[in-house]
């Protein structure tokens, strides 16, 4: 499986940090298995741990946002790739969105999204979101990071079997 865990790095994907709410219940989470599945209407998909504390509050209220990081981010790809933590959103700077999902004003740009369905797919689901409105911060002169500059950040390679 080394191989193909190796290999697996030379896929094309970028790294966001997904933003979900309910009320004031707020988290982040690192994701990089995420991509536009539809032009109409405009869907993303993106790949969560249904463990993980952001997929219940992301299934409660039905919104969350998708941001893109920059190449020169990997640190805020690192904290937010943390468990929950009671302080994990003091880091950057946050606004509520029209679906009330927060966003990270630091990041490239944004997609604000409404939860249309899912798919279970192995260890993880594959939720699919409806665009509702997406804005680009501070994305001049800065590129998008992609998945195979972070190494092994997410201790990924511990986890094919």
């Amino acid at each position: 499986m080394s191989d193909i865990a190796s290999v697996l790095k030379h896929l094309t994907h970028g790294v966001y940090v997904v933003g979900v709410a309910d009320g004031e219940q707020t988290n982040a989470f690192t994701a990089a298995w995420v991509m536009q599945v539809s032009f109409s209407p405009i869907l993303l998909a993106l790949s969560i741990n249904p463990k993980h504390s952001s997929y219940q509050l992301l299934k409660k209220s039905g919104v969350c946002s998708i941001n893109v990081l920059s190449s020169a981010q990997q640190s805020m790809a690192a904290h937010f790739g943390q468990p929950a933590s009671a302080d994990k959103m003091a880091q950057g700077t946050w606004k509520k969105s029209v679906t009330g999902a927060p966003i990270l004003q630091e990041s490239l740009a944004y997609f604000d999204c409404e939860f249309s369905h899912e798919i279970s797919a192995g260890d993880h689901q594959v939720v699919i979101c409806r665009v509702r409105e997406a804005g680009q911060l501070s994305a001049e002169g800065k590129r998008a990071m992609n998945y195979n500059e972070t190494g092994d950040m997410d201790g990924s390679s511990d986890l094919y079997s």
